[in-house]
Order: structure tokens, then sequence, then C-alpha cells
């Protein structure tokens, strides 16, 4: 299965290994939050809403992140973007740690958002352009495998933790230790260089003293960037829609304690790492759309079958493995996707105003599910039949929707499977 890995040069291996750690930690800093909602809840009485918000906030400000970082990556290189972005959402986290109120909290998640954002669009990239064509699908999927494991890392912390220590400790000791992954830093100082497609290609820059980060809106590309952003907006909000309101609905709606609402959240994350693997290998096969719309479709079926199924604590812990499977798979081909379709010259841009402009409009997502849950609209009443409880029929709603939209843009986005990347095109 990891045969591919032996192929990679040392300077591929060790490339993929910094953008794997770099996504690991940003997984764990953002997923800390979702695991101390409910605790949060109960002791500031936050609504669901508010507490959706927070999440929201972080989102919408890493897609401005993510473009910032896209654009300054195209300017001064991926590698130093990859380090300011690591430390800056590890410091961020940390000081989270420190707040008193709704307001403290809301500012510093939505500040962390901006290392957030920037991290992935930079590692992506970087990946992309060091690793040939006939593993790229694979590198990057393994890369953005690296969620799973932060969110492992943080489902295990959430478990020690609130073992260890009073719920009004807890949650504060859960941001401190996001500190812990700035370490990474150090090790891609030592061990990452700048891909050579990004130097030929600032030299160019250079040579015509032309600037190339608002072309991805030029008329030539600007049905590309509009599409990608469906794609990503559509995709981002299921998965945020589940992923931030699962450990809560686990509690609340299902009664389940701290230990078993992680253990549940554990099937999923386990269940997320081999879709990203699964998904990966696939986008090299079948190519990037096919997989897309098969996880996506996948996606919607599973996410209305966890929310409505009458069925036994046991059997949705089993249904857990599916669902974090294809939420996650979802997400494995757009690294090597949207680097292939943007050129050289803009794909910082290009990449980061896509994918975190999708991180940004879904996090609309989770605000609209606690929104529905706390003040379910008469037209739920007709969805009763499916599901009476409305936490989970929003859960439901918003993901289903969502994953209609990612199809639906697929529609029209082209096949770039096996394309290589040159320095200009």
């Amino acid at each position: 299965m990891f045969d591919w890995l032996r192929e990679l040069t040392k300077t591929e291996r060790r490339t993929l290994g910094a953008a794997f750690g770099g996504w690991s930690v940003d997984a764990f800093d953002f997923m800390v939050y979702t695991f101390v909602i409910p605790t949060l809840m109960a002791a500031w009485m936050m609504t669901k809403a508010e507490a959706g918000l927070i999440a929201t906030a972080t989102l919408i400000v890493s897609a401005i992140g993510g473009w910032m970082a896209g654009i300054l990556a195209d300017r001064f290189g991926r590698v130093k973007i990859l380090q300011i972005t690591i430390l800056w959402f590890s410091v961020s986290t940390f000081l989270c740690g420190f707040t008193n109120s709704y307001e403290q909290l809301l500012f510093l998640r939505a500040l962390q958002g901006l290392g957030f954002g920037g991290e992935w669009a930079v590692g992506s990239i970087l990946i992309a352009e060091m690793v040939r064509a006939k593993h790229r699908g694979k590198a990057v999927g393994s890369m953005q495998s690296g969620w799973a494991v932060g969110w492992g890392l943080a489902a295990i912390a959430f478990a020690v933790v609130f073992s260890v220590f009073s719920e009004d400790i807890a949650w504060r000791v859960m941001f401190w230790i996001g500190i812990i992954p700035g370490v990474l830093v150090l090790y891609i100082r030592r061990n990452v260089p700048e891909s050579e497609i990004f130097h030929k290609t600032r030299e160019h820059t250079k040579a015509s003293g032309k600037s190339h980060f608002l072309e991805i809106f030029s008329p030539s590309h600007i049905h590309i960037t509009v599409l990608g952003c469906l794609l990503t907006s559509g995709m981002m909000a299921a998965y945020y829609a589940i992923v931030t309101w699962v450990p809560t609905y686990l509690k609340t709606v299902r009664g389940l304690t701290v230990l078993n609402t992680g253990g549940y959240s554990v099937v999923i994350i386990v269940g997320s790492w081999f879709g990203f693997m699964a998904a990966a290998y696939l986008c090299d096969h079948i190519g990037r759309r096919k997989t897309f719309l098969l996880f996506a479709t996948c996606t919607a079926f599973v996410s209305l079958a966890y929310t409505s199924l009458p069925i036994s604590n046991t059997a949705m812990l089993i249904l857990g493995f599916p669902l974090g499977f294809f939420i996650s798979g979802n997400f494995s081909g757009f690294g090597s996707y949207l680097a292939e379709l943007f050129p050289s010259r803009m794909r910082g841009s290009g990449q980061g105003f896509v994918y975190n402009t999708g991180r940004g409009l879904g996090a609309f997502a989770p605000p609209l599910v606690g929104y529905l849950g706390d003040h379910p609209p008469a037209w739920f009443d007709r969805l009763a039949w499916v599901v009476s409880e409305p936490l989970a029929l929003s859960i439901m709603v918003v993901s289903v929707l969502a994953c209609g939209l990612a199809m639906f843009s697929l529609i029209f986005l082209p096949e770039t499977k096996g394309k290589e990347l040159q320095v200009f095109h």
C-alpha cells in the first residue's frame, strides 16, 4: 500500500512529513474547541448559536488568512510562510486558555483562524510542487490524512484531561497544550527546502514586473475560481455541520458521558484516516472528479442515517466509521486538484482563496445548525417522520444540502488527473 513512499526522494519525504505534521497540529488546535463546547455552554450560559458563532469566526477569518498566506507564499516562498502560520495558530490557541468571557474567546479564536487558514494553503502547495504527478494525489491526500491524526490526538487529550482535571480547569488545559506543536517549526527550518517551481516562477515574475494574485478573477480564470469556491463551500459546510456538533449531539441528545463521547469520536476519527487514504489512492486511480462525486454522495447518505435512524448506541458506534470515512475522504483531493487548476504564477493566491473561501462560507453551517436546533422552523414538522429531535434534524438537513451544492459544481469543473505542474502555464 505504501510502496510509492519508497519511490520518493529524501527531500520529497521530508517535505511530506513536514506538511503532514503541520496539518496534524492545525487539526488538533482547531478541534480542541469542538470538544469543550458543552463545558463552555454550561459555564458561560452560551446558546448553541453563540457556540457555533465562535467556530464560524475561526473559519471566516481563516478564509482571509488562507488567501493572504497564499499571496505571501507566491512572493516570499512556501517554506517561510508555512513556519509563520504554524507559530501563529499555536500561540493563539495557547492564549485561548486564559480567556474569561465569550467575547475574549471569540476574538482569540478568530485570530487563530489566520494561521489555521494559511497553513493548509501553503503546505498543500509545497507538496504539490515537490512531488511528481504520478504520486501527487497520494502524497497530498496523505498529508490531508494528518487531519485525522490531529483530531484523534484532540479526542485522546479530551478524554485524559477531563478525567484528570475538573471541568472548570480542564477546558483551559486543552487550549494550553496547543502551544506544543510550535516546535515543528524547528524541523521545517532544518529539513525542508523551497520548491524549484517557486524559484523559477519568482524569477520570471521579477523580470516581468507583474503581480498575478488578482489574476484568479480575470475572464480566463473566474469560472474556475467560482466553481472551485462552490465545491469547497459545499464540502466544508457538510463537514463542519457534522464535526462541530456531533460531540454535543452525543452528549446532550444521546446522553453519553465524556469518556463515551470521546470513544464514539475516536471511531469517527479512525474512519476519517482510512477515508483520507482511500480517497488519496482513488484520486490517482479514477481521477479527481469521480472521487469527489463518490464521497460527496456517500457523505449525504451516511449523515442522514447517522442522525435519523432509530438505532442503538452500539449500532451508532459502528456507523461512526463510515461517517468519518466519507466526510473526511471528501478532502483528500483538494490539494492536488486546486494546484492543478491554477497556473504556477498564481497558485498560492488561487489555491489559498478557493479553499479558504470555502471555509469562510462553510463556516455558516455550525451557527445555522445551532440556530435551527434552538429555533426549529415550521417546515421541520414535515420531516418529523425522518427524525424529530431538532439538533439531529438540523445537522442532517444542512449537511445533505451542502453535499448537493458540491456535486453540482463538479458538473462544470474539468478533470486534471496526471497533469504536470510546469513553471508557466
